[in-house]
Order: structure tokens, then C-alpha cells, then sequence
């Protein structure tokens, strides 16, 4: 199976690296003259562990090749991958316009195919991205969506420096699609890789990368605010994060991810108040932390509206205490909240 990958940067690089060690033939495609010349030597666009002996060894086996020329591109290939840029602008929203560039281009190929041809975005896009770039190749290729092309969500989870390693070993692989040839397909590229697999809506796809980095940035920042308080009360903060690490049931697990209500309870409050204080009677700012309990407030007031709009005298509550299978009150936000 041959595969055109669009953008020679980062994911682009490594996922031509990759796939080519998986046995596939890959046409890199970039407007870059220069990171076309390097691909066409053997030689990687980025610096990356392992990424230089993947390419080189995968270019002499003739499995390698790029090119400016996207129309020839589609045409040789079944499979297109966008991994061009989608860089925040200045008011902080992504700026996904090379994507839907790039679905321009593709869309001029795949109006010169007699064939069915799949298109995956792996570049980082906002929700939405996918159902306009199907409108996109739609309109210029004069082809039908899920006859003639399908478009698949597929969101990478690379890390610089252990990129080749995560490509090669991921924890999930996330396929948002509508459409099960589109599905199978795309699962055909990964028959070598193994993880499982997860088939979901194309939405869900387009934000789980979002989710994910969101959740990394917390996690610095929260061990960066509790690494503070403890350097002032002379605490060593490493020890302390290893014992936080050290539960996998509650600390470290799914456990409490689960969107919902408000958490409320005797200790949740009590010790997130005490900590806060800490902080502060030691003149320390803890930002994240102290924004913890005006989340907490903002679901309840926004569970409080959503009762109020329905205009009822009479309403009925069902089990007032903080958690189900007991009967504490104690900072119960149902209680707090009526």
C-alpha cells in the first residue's frame, strides 16, 4: 500500500519514518523545496532519537521518496495523511487554514482519480476541521463523501524525543470516522503495531489531543504549586509527589474523571481550604489551586440555572448527601446548593 504524507515537519517526518519501517511506500509531499531534497536523500527534516537510521535505511530500500507535486502524489497513492502545522494565532484559537489549504490540494488530486482514495488528519484541529475539509474536497473534486473519499480522524500522541518509540508503541490508537471502509482501512496501517484500538465519533476524535496536553499542563502545574508550599515549610517535595504517586487507585487512576456534579463531602473541602491557607499565611501564590473551589461553585450555579429554567414550584431531590451508599451531609453540594 502506498501512502502520501502532507507536511514534512514534525508528525510528518516520524510518521514517514515509521510507516516505512512497517513495510509501507511513502511519498512525502511539502511546498518546502528544502525539506523535499532532504526526505529525497534519506535524511531527516527534524532532530528526533532514532529518526535518522529509520529513514536512511527505509530510503535504500526504495520505500522513500517526496515530492512538491501533490497531484501526482494522489494519484500514486490510496492513502493521504495531513500533518501540516495548525499553530495558535494571536488571540489564542487554532489556526487550522494549512489544513484546509491542504485539502485543496488533495481535492485537485482526487478529481483526477477513478478510484476511492482516504484522506486522514493527524495534525491537531479544533471539532468541526473534518466535516469542512469533506465539504472542502467535495466541492472542488466534484466527488461524493464515503463513495468516492472518506475522511478519517486520527489524532496523534507523539512526544518530542520519544517519538519514534510512541509512534511505535502507543497505549491507544483513537480512529473517528463514519464510515467502516474508511475504518478498516485506516486499522490496516496499524496491523503492525499493538494496541488497542479505539473506534469513536469524529468529534470526540478532533478533541481527545486537546484533553490529553490539558491534562499534562495541569498535572505540571499542580506539582509545580505543591512543590512550592512544601520549599517554604522545608518539606521535601519530591518525596512528597512519590508518595502522591505511589496510589494508583485514587491518585493516579480514572478514578473522580468522570464529568458530573460538584464534589462536596467532609474532606474534599476541608483539606483543599487547608492547603490553599498554607499557601497564602505563607505569602505564596497558588493560582491553580485556589481556582479549584470557584470551578467547583461555577458547576453548581450552572446546575442551580438549569433547575431554575424549567420554572417549577415543586421539585423533588432524590439522596442529599455528598456521595451515594452513605448518609454524611457534611459539605453535601446538593444541600449547599438549595
Amino acid at each position: 500500500m502506498k501512502i502520501s504524507v502532507f507536511g514534512l515537519g514534525y508528525v510528518g517526518c516520524v510518521s514517514i519514518g515509521c510507516l516505512s519501517e512497517n513495510g509501507f511506500e511513502l511519498i512525502g509531499v511539502d511546498i518546502n523545496s528544502e525539506k523535499v531534497a532532504l526526505i529525497n536523500s534519506g535524511k531527516p527534516t527534524i532532530i528526533e532519537e532514532g529518526i535518522n537510521g529509520l529513514l536512511k535505511t527505509n530510503f535504500e530500500k526504495g520505500r522513500i521518496s517526496a515530492t512538491s507535486d501533490v497531484i501526482n502524489a494522489i494519484k500514486n497513492t490510496k492513502i493521504s495523511i495531513i500533518c501540516v502545522g495548525t499553530p495558535s494565532s494571536d488571540n489564542g484559537q487554532l489556526d487550522v487554514s494549512n489544513v484546509y489549504s491542504c485539502a485543496e490540494n488533495i481535492a485537485k488530486g482526487i478529481k483526477q482519480k477513478n478510484s476511492y482514495h482516504l484522506v486522514i488528519i493527524r495534525s491537531t484541529v479544533v471539532p468541526g476541521t473534518n466535516k469542512e475539509v469533506k465539504k472542502i474536497i467535495e466541492r472542488i473534486s466534484g466527488k461524493k463523501n464515503n463513495l468516492d473519499f472518506s475522511v478519517v480522524s486520527n489524532p496523534e500522541f507523539l512526544r518530542e524525543g520519544t517519538a519514534i518509540y510512541d509512534y511505535l508503541n502507543p497505549d491507544i490508537i483513537v480512529i473517528g470516522s463514519d464510515n467502516s471502509k474508511a475504518i478498516d482501512i485506516t486499522k490496516s496501517i496499524y496491523s503492525q503495531i499493538t494496541a488497542k484500538i479505539h473506534i469513536t465519533n469524529i468529534k470526540t476524535a478532533e478533541i481527545i489531543k486537546y484533553v490529553n496536553n490539558s491534562f499534562h499542563a495541569l498535572k505540571v502545574s499542580f506539582a509545580n504549586e505543591i512543590g512550592l508550599i512544601c520549599k517554604k515549610l522545608n518539606i521535601d517535595s519530591h518525596e512528597v509527589m512519590k508518595l502522591f504517586c505511589e496510589d494508583k487507585k485514587l491518585n493516579l487512576s480514572s478514578y473522580y474523571l468522570k464529568p458530573g456534579y460538584a464534589y462536596g463531602g467532609s474532606c474534599l473541602p476541608k483539606d483543599l481550604k487547608g492547603l490553599n491557607m498554607l499557601a497564602y499565611d505563607n505569602y505564596l501564590k497558588t493560582p491553580l489551586l485556589n481556582s479549584i473551589e470557584k470551578s467547583n461553585e461555577n458547576i453548581k450555579n450552572i446546575a442551580l440555572s438549569l433547575i431554575m429554567k424549567e420554572n417549577k414550584k415543586n421539585i423533588g431531590i432524590v439522596g442529599l448527601s455528598f456521595k451515594k451508599g452513605t448518609d454524611d451531609l457534611r459539605q453535601s453540594p446538593d444541600r449547599r446548593t438549595l
